[in-house]
């Protein structure tokens, strides 16, 4: 599973919050004024796992969120089972980089994917609807509300990809 999206989405937190083991992470020390709304940024990728039975074992890709590292996109998306895109609900300036994003991860267009709109606990957050109205999501676009830093709606999210993905597999 890859997990992306706009650069201070919370893509390392959900990965963090889920994850059985320790999240090899390649954090470094923002360096750009204009992203100093945070101190560390994701230069490479982050990976999670969680193990769901003995037969499924999730190992979690986290993108970094700006264009500068868009290459590792690609090299992420190789070979992905399904997809989310992470979007910060109380960051509308995002919401054109989030399209952009999702754009590029379209050329994998039979990769299942859902939207997470995060920061959902916070009082500016834009409402779910609202975001898919902005991003200009087709109806059929599960697109959930997340708190990445909570366990119960991060594994919602994951588990609406697993369902779509269970559900292509058992069509083919």
């Amino acid at each position: 599973m890859v997990i992306t999206g706009p650069f201070n989405a919370g893509k390392t937190e959900f990965i963090r919050t889920v994850s059985e083991i320790e999240v090899v992470s390649t954090e470094q020390n923002i360096s750009s004024d204009a992203e100093k709304v945070k101190q560390t940024t994701t230069v490479a990728l982050d990976f999670g796992r969680l193990t769901i039975d003995k037969s499924l074992v999730l190992h979690l890709f986290g993108t970094p969120g700006q264009r500068r590292f868009e290459f590792m996109w690609d090299i992420l998306a190789e070979g992905m089972l399904g997809y989310i895109l992470m979007v910060d609900s109380t960051r509308p300036e995002t919401f054109r980089e989030a399209r952009y994003i999702l754009d590029t991860f379209s050329d994998h267009s039979d990769t299942p994917f859902v939207v997470a709109v995060n920061k959902q606990d916070l009082e500016d957050a834009w409402d779910v609807e609202d975001i898919r109205h902005a991003l200009r999501l087709k109806d059929d676009i599960p697109v959930l509300p997340c708190v990445a830093t909570e366990m119960k709606p991060v594994k919602n999210v994951l588990l609406s990809l697993l369902h779509i993905i269970q559900k292509r597999l058992e069509e083919e």
